[in-house]
């Protein structure tokens, strides 16, 4: 292809954003009027109303009214953004010009190897090209037609760094086979580890908690290598992933290699053509990197085991099943954070403490995505890995089960649609129609304020937040600073002036104030330079009364 066929391919592919639209002026009477009584609530397309949205006056005496404002990002679509301006209609300064732009927090080495490995499956790319047959030096083929017999020893390839840019050969043996798991431990593994105990408890664990929950939740397991089992394979290559000098900052657990399952990859000889999930082993030492205590070993695998696994089932559920792509980033991981709370869950009401050890990540993501939702997008294509982001994905999956019911992850992975399309598919409402509904239940869900009832289209019945994030405020302020982390921002409705940016899926919250025998007011929602919103964004302005 000559030059200018490449300028012209990538002409066609990066459109041209097309020319701003100048808003007209709010004049009266022109616009959308909001007419709600108590508990109610409209989205607004500002597009179709010239960016205009009048409010009434209050005519109560006695009674002041408070609306609560979303300006929100309701598209389908990962990528896109847009400054944005909700203006009342005091005259204010001019705005500066906008633009929308986000510096992501750094990422720990677990958080950019948990990227690595989501953006490999979307993309079908590891790090490195499948190769079209393997070299002489290829580790031997297996043929096999069932599970591995105890005792047996086999030759992994294992991924050895976070780019997957070298593999190592790792000799293990396989300490427990039973019901639907394999369990070998690399031969190398630092001695006065976990023992054939500990090994056989995580074996029954996942026969009988994990493998039965994630199955019926998710979807079904494939078997590429006939050997009927999923294989965990507890090796010194893990641990050695994270540097010893960043183990402060967090560790890699363990994860799972699309490439092991992906047709692509078939004659390549660096993956192992099965069903595995890595893992660290137990070094109470610390002589590999991290210290991982038997303790410790014995209570974190399982639960990024079962992160992993949802991510293993849908694989083989969208590429290997179905003649489909890797779901999306951000809903696989929603998906995978739901696992985790769905085993924690399993735990209650008898042993609480292990239920919060399943969910006390999610509870965290979820706090950093609502101390600043509009600093993050919902939707993204390939997993960034920011907490925020996993955090938005949990709860949006949270909301929908609670709404939809627990058949919903399940049907999410078992199609070849991905995406905003699988969502709207499944659950039969527009996807707009649920992102600001979603949006308000992230506010309204549990709030107490007398005359207030939230509709139960938006709330989530499985959680009370506000009560969970005091009662963490109380016992960790260092980690949760505050009672409820989404504090809207508010003044009078005619003094509103909110500015930002809107990322997919996401937006800002604002309480606008009416005190009593209060003029009407009106709001001008635009680009932050007197223009319409872009269309691609999906702008809307969703209002919900309080009072």
């Amino acid at each position: 292809m000559g030059a200018s066929s490449l300028l012209l391919a990538a002409c066609s592919d990066h459109p041209m954003a097309p020319r701003p639209v100048p808003l007209p002026v709010c004049a009266a009477g022109r616009g959308f009027q909001v007419a709600l009584a108590v508990d109610s609530f409209v989205s607004v397309d500002p597009i179709r109303d010239s960016g205009c949205i009048i409010f009434p006056a209050n005519a109560s005496a006695i009674d002041s009214v408070e609306y609560l404002l979303v300006p929100q990002s309701a598209a389908g679509t990962f990528g896109v953004s847009s400054s944005f301006q909700l203006l009342g209609d005091t005259i204010h300064p001019p705005a500066a010009a906008l633009v929308a732009s986000r510096s992501p927090p750094a990422l720990s080495v677990a958080q950019q190897f948990h990227a690595f490995l989501r953006r490999g499956e979307r993309l079908h790319w590891y790090g490195f090209a499948p190769q079209e047959a393997p070299p002489a030096a290829a580790l031997p083929a297996l043929t096999l037609t069932g599970p591995p017999p105890t005792g047996d020893v086999r030759a992994f390839s294992v991924c050895s760094k976070i780019d997957c840019s070298t593999f190592k050969t790792v000799n293990a043996t396989a300490k427990v086979v039973r019901g639907h798991m394999a369990l070998y431990v690399d031969n190398l593994a630092p001695a006065n580890g976990l023992n054939q105990a500990d090994l056989d408890t995580l074996t029954d664990l996942f026969n009988s908690r994990i493998y039965p929950l994630d199955t019926a939740a998710f979807g079904n397991v494939s078997d590429i290598d006939n050997d009927s089992v999923v294989i965990v394979l507890m090796t010194n290559v893990v641990n050695q992933l994270t540097p010893k000098n960043v183990c402060g900052g967090g560790y890699i657990a363990g994860f799972f290699l699309g490439a092991d399952l992906d047709p692509r990859f078939a004659r390549d000889n660096r993956v192992n053509h099965g069903e595995i999930f890595y893992s660290i082993v137990a070094d109470s030492a610390g002589a590999l990197s991290c210290i991982h205590s038997r303790t410790a070993a014995k209570q974190d695998v399982p639960i990024t085991f079962t992160h992993e696994f949802q991510h293993m089932i849908s694989f083989a559920e969208h590429v290997l099943f179905r003649p489909g792509q890797s779901e999306e980033g951000w809903l696989t991981e929603g998906l995978s954070k739901y696992a985790e709370e769905l085993i924690g869950r399993s735990y209650l009401p008898g042993d609480s403490v292990t239920f919060v050890r399943y969910v006390k990540e999610d509870r965290y993501d979820a706090y950093q995505y609502l101390n600043a939702p509009g600093n993050s997008p919902l939707l993204i294509e390939l997993d960034q890995g920011t907490l925020a982001e996993i955090g938005a994905s949990w709860l949006f999956v949270r909301y929908l089960v609670d709404q939809f019911g627990d058949s919903l992850p399940r049907k999410l992975n078992q199609t070849p649609l991905t995406g905003s399309a699988n969502v709207v598919a499944q659950t039969g409402v527009g996807f707009d129609t649920l992102l600001t509904r979603w949006a308000l239940a992230n506010w309204v869900s549990d709030l107490a304020v007398p005359g207030f009832t939230a509709a139960a289209t938006l709330k989530y019945s499985s959680w009370n937040f506000r009560a969970t994030y005091a009662a963490l405020n109380s016992s960790d302020p260092f980690r949760f600073p505050k009672p409820y982390p989404l504090v809207p921002t508010s003044s009078a409705g005619n003094l509103t002036d909110v500015t930002g940016a809107l990322y997919a899926g996401s937006g800002a919250y604002h309480r606008a104030l009416q005190g009593p025998q209060t003029a009407g007011f009106q709001l001008q929602f635009g680009d932050g330079g007197a223009n319409y919103l872009p269309a691609n964004i999906v702008p809307r302005l969703t209002i919900i009364r309080i009072r």
